[in-house]
């Protein structure tokens, strides 16, 4: 199986991600977990990323396609994989198709988890108030969710018009959310 994983901050793909890779005996693979490799590793990837991240800017584009190309290479990957947090951006949907045909394979989905914004931000701010996480404010929070669906609406179309677009209800505990992304995956 070869997924990718979107939704909104705070809409549990990091936790969503580690049940489905679990499931189906693939990798999830996060852009902030290849980062932090490349970066401790000391790879040439990682200390270009470095110089990046220490003068505060983004990443750019090459970098991290580069870094995405060369995980999803890697061996464990070759059964399949869960892509979180890439592609960001219709470059790197382009660039991502790119990839799959070197690799020769394709996408089997891509998992879209759809919330309640405002049911969302509430949870959210609940979750700030017990972490102690006093950055975390309604106003930015709700600027999360609206930076991503800007960013991601255009992604979802490219994914819906391609007929690989598998949204699902991302409100409720872990084992419901988990059950409807299989029950929807079951179908392909």
């Amino acid at each position: 199986m070869r997924l990718i994983l979107m939704g909104p901050p705070g809409a549990g793909k990091g936790t969503q991600a580690k049940v489905i890779a679990a499931h189906y005996g693939i990798p999830a693979i996060s852009t902030g977990d290849i980062f932090r490799a490349n970066v401790a590793g000391k790879t040439p990837l990682g200390i270009e990323a470095q110089r990046y991240m220490d003068a505060g800017e983004y990443v750019p584009d090459e970098v991290t396609n580069a870094m995405v190309r060369d995980r999803i290479g890697l061996e464990d990957a070759k059964p399949g994989f869960l892509l979180d947090g890439y592609p960001r951006t219709l470059a790197q949907v382009k660039e991502l198709d790119t990839m799959l045909d070197d690799y020769a394979v394709e996408l089997d989905s891509v998992v879209s988890l759809t919330v309640d914004r405002d049911e969302l931000v509430g949870l959210l701010l609940q979750r700030a108030q017990v972490e102690g996480r006093a950055d975390d404010t309604e106003e930015v929070i709700r600027r999360r969710q609206e930076v991503y669906e800007e960013q991601t609406a255009p992604l979802i179309k490219v994914y819906d018009d391609r007929g690989m677009l598998l949204e699902v209800d991302g409100m409720g505990d872990v084992e419901s959310v988990s059950r409807r992304i299989f029950s929807g995956l079951d179908q392909l």
